[in-house]
């Protein structure tokens, strides 16, 4: 029997692919390359259903010999390995994204006198659009909870934007960009304790209590599938903080982050200049012990904060809490700075890979906002939160339209400064 290497992503399956994996028998014994989550994240979103779950549904197809991982997006691993007859795909990637990935492909066959063989694409159905009605039709809390565990398995460094009422929420869910021909999106949701206050018109000072809180992160839910982060200040009292972490967890967040703080909140920010005290070690431990024992699922992540860089307590102060915390059961560390320079943060981060066990790390480069991510995640950092920006946009835009009105007894001349009014009618559709 002749080779023939079908690659795909199957998350869902449609008659398009059917029709592929058809054709490709007339050639021989089909072979199915099922990229693996890193392959898929690695040009877009996380796919829906995991590799093992794919797997199953691609060997149960008729017609399909093998299923073998493919790991990246190149076929031309898998392909010498294989050394297949035939490679069978769609005809519809001879531009955009894919173009590249075709011309290895037949370069490679033509070293043991393979050939493409392309099917004409299957009209009226697509991933794209099947994937869009699937984000219209929304997600459960089960699944959402687990999308944060999987992207940080899957992508090379999870990007994080804050939001802080529903209209942030949906920036959050529905921006991107095109850049070097592969799509770009904030992978999860953070809610920031201090946007969240500041759009309440409240000081970030724990004042907004967990019932409010809920409030803003359930109006987030209803518009969202992304998976979401909480900052959860301090956590409370122990006592307290169980109570929270089931709470955000029967409503599918994925993770909370508290810090490692006691006493009357201050925005850590502040730095020195304000009074903050650190907790004990110890004390914090029993905290995060706590919080795991109350945990109904495994998908929850409790994430510590590490205050000592902010507190000026240097380094090793740092590194010896992170180590007691991974010992107490946390699920990531967050090391914090308000440096605008990012280098203590690199230091840390060297010193974090030496450690003989690690959790998944966390920054938040706020105030060393000129680190690029390429930057972070040659430093082993995995998530990195874009904290605040959309809250610190919006306000000075506002405050000018409001001024102009002022200025000029009229709102003619704010117009340069807002959305056509027919924009903002229809930018929520209504559910159908």
């Amino acid at each position: 029997m002749k080779k023939v290497y079908v690659g795909m992503s199957a998350d869902l399956i449609h008659p398009g692919h059917l029709n592929i994996i058809n054709e490709a028998q007339k050639y021989g014994e089909v072979i199915i390359g099922l990229l693996t989550d890193q392959a898929i994240a690695s040009y877009k979103r996380l796919p829906y259903l995991t590799y093992e779950q794919r797997e199953i549904i691609v060997k149960a197809i008729k017609g399909v010999a093998e299923v073998v991982p493919q790991e990246t997006l190149d076929y031309v691993p898998n392909l010498r390995k294989i050394k297949p007859d035939y490679v069978v795909h769609g005809d519809d990637w001879k531009t955009g994204i894919q173009q590249d990935i075709r011309a290895k492909i037949i370069n490679a066959l033509a070293e043991w006198g393979g050939q493409l063989i392309e099917v004409p694409y299957t009209k009226g159905i697509s991933s794209t659009y099947l994937n869009a009605r699937v984000k219209e039709i929304g997600t459960t809390s089960e699944i959402r909870m687990k999308q944060l565990r999987r992207l940080i398995d899957a992508k090379p460094i999870v990007r994080v934007i804050e939001a802080h009422n529903g209209l942030t929420g949906l920036i959050a869910e529905n921006i991107k960009v095109i850049k070097n021909n592969q799509s770009r999106e904030f992978d999860a949701i953070w809610i920031s304790s201090l946007t969240d206050s500041t759009a309440k018109g409240k000081p970030d000072i724990e004042l907004v209590d967990l019932t409010s809180r809920i409030t803003t992160i359930s109006d987030i839910l209803e518009v969202t599938t992304k998976p979401i982060i909480v900052d959860g200040d301090t956590g409370g009292i122990p006592e307290l903080f169980v109570y929270t972490v089931r709470s955000l967890e029967r409503l599918g967040i994925s993770a909370i982050i508290i810090e490692d703080k006691i006493g009357l909140k201050k925005n850590s920010l502040f730095g020195t200049d304000v009074e903050q005290q650190q907790d004990l070690i110890d004390n914090f431990c029993y905290k995060i012990k706590q919080g795991k024992k109350s945990q109904v699922t495994e998908d929850f992540m409790i994430i510590s904060r590490i205050e000592s860089l902010i507190l000026k307590k240097g380094l090793e102060d740092a590194l010896k809490r992170a180590r007691a915390y991974i010992e107490a059961g946390t699920d990531g560390i967050m090391i914090h700075s308000k440096e605008k320079d990012p280098a203590e943060i690199f230091t840390f981060c060297e010193e974090f890979k030496k450690l003989p066990k690690r959790v998944p790390l966390v920054v938040v480069p706020s105030t060393y906002n000129s680190v690029t991510e390429t930057q972070l995640q040659e430093y082993g950092v995995n998530i990195v939160i874009y904290a605040n920006q959309l809250l610190r946009s919006a306000y000075p835009a506002m405050v000018k339209t409001a001024q102009t009105i002022l200025e000029n007894e009229r709102a003619l001349e704010a117009d340069q400064y807002c959305m056509p009014i027919k924009e903002i009618l229809t930018l929520i559709p209504e559910w159908k």
